[in-house]
């Protein structure tokens, strides 16, 4: 059904969806090209939400080159819109476009869409096809998928290791493990998260802003504690607003996720950090702690939120882990051997190897002296 040059043409889609990686959050990350006469004439990609989408950013590409689109081909790594949300559907531009063909890598998962989209622009007279280069397309937006379909966002969890597994020495001291590489790579994948997840013992003991700073961003993830007691410091470096060199930076700021509010003192300091412009949440679980599974849901649901990238320490891992909340590993290993340490999660003894849980790698590369290896649940 598919030709070597659809191929080709989609891989740039691809590459144009790309470029909405650290930019498009919630919205899926799409990229768009249209082609005629076997020539590309217009290119885009979804901008910041509530702006233009990778089909209207294509268009009007294509019409500073042509007026007449009619007889073109336009291909998407994700099926067009066709519903009103922050923006037009993108079908109806599409249509008034008169393609000849539109080629589609995989149908979107959005139950507003699903299919409706190819529906619409097949009744309108356009060759629609649909399930070129599908499995690539995926892999550039696992959280709008999981937050669609699962109503849960994708859960990243980030740790950098010795090779003997230990991410902090006894008395807590773990900066740094791996080299510089490594940690710009870290912050990569913090840009393209809607909100990076750390425990307050990790606040206290370290004091980071875990804000993006190796890479350029536009927006700055929202910062999730968990703290069960509302111990967090109101001086933490996680709650100040990130400093930015543009006003055109957006700081989604800080959220504060604690169990039951019971205590005068923890009523004031409630008060306190909304004060300071923090969000504040209470949700606990029968034992006082933050009900994790719960605050997931309400990330994916009340938030929408695609992916949420973890790092904390040991005892929220392994508290994530236990609670089946961790959809992907992203593990940094760095060559050296630390002994006695504080290991990559808190997880209970096993008495045998048949409870064990085995991850699928989807990933290893190098970042010099260390190693990236990723893993998603089996």
């Amino acid at each position: 059904m598919f030709t070597k040059d659809d191929a080709d043409f989609m891989r740039l889609a691809l590459a144009e969806a790309q470029k909405s990686l650290y930019l498009s959050n919630p919205n899926p990350r799409v990229g768009c090209v249209i082609v005629k006469a076997g020539q590309v004439i217009g290119t885009g990609f979804t901008q910041q939400v509530g702006l233009a989408h990778a089909e209207i950013e294509a268009l009007a590409d294509a019409r500073k080159h042509t007026l007449d689109l009619s007889g073109s081909t336009i291909y998407v790594s994700l099926e067009p819109c066709c519903h009103i949300g922050r923006t037009p559907p993108c079908t109806h531009a599409i249509i008034a476009a008169k393609p000849a063909r539109v080629v589609i890598a995989m149908q979107d998962p959005n139950p507003l869409v699903g299919g409706k989209g190819i529906q619409q622009m097949a009744a309108a007279g356009i060759q629609v096809e649909c399930g070129l280069l599908e499995e690539e397309a995926a892999a550039l937006n696992p959280g709008f998928i999981s937050r669609m379909t699962r109503r849960l966002p994708w859960v990243r969890l980030k740790v950098a290791a010795s090779l003997d597994g230990k991410t902090a020495l006894p008395n807590g001291q773990s900066q740094w493990i791996t080299g510089a590489a490594a940690r710009d790579d870290g912050h990569r994948w913090r840009a393209q998260a809607c909100a990076i997840l750390t425990g307050v013992g990790t606040v206290k003991e370290d004091d980071p802003s875990l804000t993006v700073r190796a890479v350029t961003t536009v927006r700055q993830p929202k910062r999730i504690i968990i703290d069960s007691k509302l111990d967090i410091p109101l001086t933490a470096a996680v709650l100040k607003q990130a400093a930015s060199a543009s006003n055109s930076m957006k700081d989604n700021g800080a959220m504060v996720v604690c169990g039951a509010i019971t205590t005068d003192a923890q009523l004031a300091k409630q008060a306190q950090l909304q004060a300071q412009g923090v969000e504040v949440i209470s949700m606990p679980n029968s034992m006082g702690k933050v009900d994790l599974p719960a605050l997931m849901r309400y990330l994916a649901i009340e938030c929408e939120m695609n992916e949420i990238h973890v790092e904390a320490g040991h005892k929220l891992n392994g508290s994530l882990l236990r609670e089946g909340c961790v959809d992907e590993l992203l593990v940094y290993l760095a060559p050296t051997l630390l002994g006695s340490g504080l290991g990559i999660a808190n997880l209970p003894e096993l008495s045998s190897l048949t409870e064990r849980t085995d991850w699928k790698r989807i990933d290893h590369t190098a970042f010099d002296p260390d190693i990236r290896l990723r893993f998603v649940r089996q």
